[in-house]
């Protein structure tokens, strides 16, 4: 997930020791494990009271043991009784034989039957749990994970995938039992034959904050066009998934726009991402999707990249770290990254005072340079085109996948063979090969296929 270089964050860890992911104030549950922070105890400091000392301060009062009885001397007798001398009842119910000597219970009646002792049912007794379950149960400890009063599920309504009896709130809650319920997001694949994608949540994260927009259309002289834009929510900038999907949505609808107009794809993609930005940016002050008012710091933010394929040219336009690669079908070509990260870690290699590996070895690695936002210090989008000559796959990704193969040749060993022909199982194992290595945040890839055309059929923009 991208982060803001020196950013402003308000959250607090998770109380629960096995989670520790960041909370929100406001937060009734963590969103991760679904712990009840009403429920979390204060530390001392919070409470006004100095935090006890280890070893130090008094300690329990003592405990005043009763004093034994004197007893007759070692010659006196011990009366003992076995279980077995008491009288009782088989698993039946029915009465065992007394023998001489032994002791009468009163009866629940309030006194025994003539003769001294109760009289054995006249037939087998049968359980009362096996007639009626709650004449036994109705006074023991109910189970926490049944729904309570207004917990349980209307028809009609979400049940939580938990607990199966609670009621899911409209903050994606359970409110029996406190689950995060999945999200739409959670997992989202599209497959166009031309160009597929594929987004997950990863396995640490409580939310996926990436989004994607993939799609065809064609351009003023009637050549098929191919887009597919990525965005990264920055996890430390408020309402990230709201940032991530308006921004891959404003961008696919400005190249939806250009490209039919004629525009050139790269001037069509460096409008695209200033559209995408004025998107972001507006959602300052805005109402949230929890009807939360927008916030005054901390301004939403994300990063995007995406790629436009028309005739033979291809187009890349990106404002982050989110990346670009491209992969010859023909593996014994060279595959190269079509992006420049904006991030610390690529200013300290091109400013020449760290190696590659030393400068993404460093935990200031990620903190990005570049993103959409209204807090954003300049929006300066990177646009490059080329024309391959031989046919090949692009793949569009965020970091939560090229962390787990951040070298060229690295990413080219992850793309399946077939991708030109499968974008979408392509687009599955490469998500498949980061939650594999880890999952530590969430994972997009998208999945073009290229192709350059055949001789004389380039479009009026691929021979420009």
């Amino acid at each position: 997930m991208a982060q803001k270089h020196q950013r402003d964050v308000s959250t607090s860890p998770c109380p629960n020791p096995a989670c520790r992911e960041p909370v929100e104030p406001g937060d009734l549950f963590c969103g991760a494990c679904g712990y009840d922070l009403t429920s979390a105890p204060l530390p001392d400091e919070a409470q006004g009271r100095a935090p006890a000392e280890p070893g130090g301060g008094a300690g329990p009062a003592p405990v005043s043991w009763p004093q034994a009885q004197a007893g007759g001397g070692p010659d006196a007798s011990v009366s003992t009784q076995h279980p077995g001398d008491l009288p009782g009842v088989d698993s039946h119910g029915a009465r065992l034989s007394a023998e001489s000597g032994d002791f009468v219970l009163p009866s629940p009646g309030g006194g025994a039957p003539a003769g001294g002792r109760p009289e054995a049912p006249a037939g087998p007794v049968r359980e009362a749990h096996a007639a009626d379950p709650a004449a036994v149960r109705a006074d023991l400890p109910q189970d926490p994970r049944a729904a309570g009063p207004g917990g349980s599920p209307q028809p009609g309504e979400a049940l939580c995938v938990a607990c199966r009896a609670g009621r899911v709130d409209s903050d994606g809650y359970c409110e029996n039992c406190g689950h995060a319920q999945p999200r739409e997001r959670d997992h989202v694949e599209r497959d166009l034959g031309a160009v597929a994608a594929v987004s997950d949540r990863g396995l640490r994260h409580h939310r996926n904050e990436d989004a994607f927009a993939v799609s065809t259309a064609a351009a003023g002289d009637g050549t098929p066009a191919v887009i597919a834009v990525v965005c990264d929510g920055v996890s430390s900038a408020a309402r990230p998934d709201e940032a991530s999907a308006a921004a891959s949505s404003a961008a696919e609808a400005a190249l939806l726009a250009a490209l039919p107009r004629g525009t050139h794809p790269q001037q069509a993609m460096h409008e695209a991402i200033v559209t995408a930005a004025q998107a972001v940016d507006d959602l300052v002050g805005s109402v949230s999707a929890a009807g939360e008012p927008g916030p005054v710091r901390n301004a939403p933010a994300c990063t995007i990249v995406g790629a436009v394929a028309l005739g033979g040219l291809l187009a890349v336009g990106w404002v982050g770290d989110s990346r670009a690669y491209w992969v010859p079908d023909d593996r014994t070509g060279p595959a190269a990254r079509l992006t420049e990260d904006d991030s610390w870690a690529a200013q300290m290699v091109a400013a020449g005072l760290m190696s590659e590996a030393e400068a993404y070895a460093d935990e200031r690695a990620h903190a990005i340079t570049g993103w959409l936002g209204a807090d954003a210090y300049e929006l300066e989008p990177h646009t490059v085109s080329f024309k391959p000559d031989r046919p090949g796959t692009v793949v569009v990704c965020t970091d939560g996948l090229w962390n787990y193969a951040e070298g060229v040749e690295e990413m080219a060993r992850a793309v399946p063979a077939d991708a030109s022909a499968r974008p979408l199982h392509a687009a599955r194992v490469l998500v498949g090969h980061a939650l594999d290595g880890g999952g530590h945040d969430n994972v997009t890839v998208a999945v073009l296929p290229f192709a350059p055309p055949v001789a004389g059929a380039e479009s009026a923009c691929a021979a420009t």
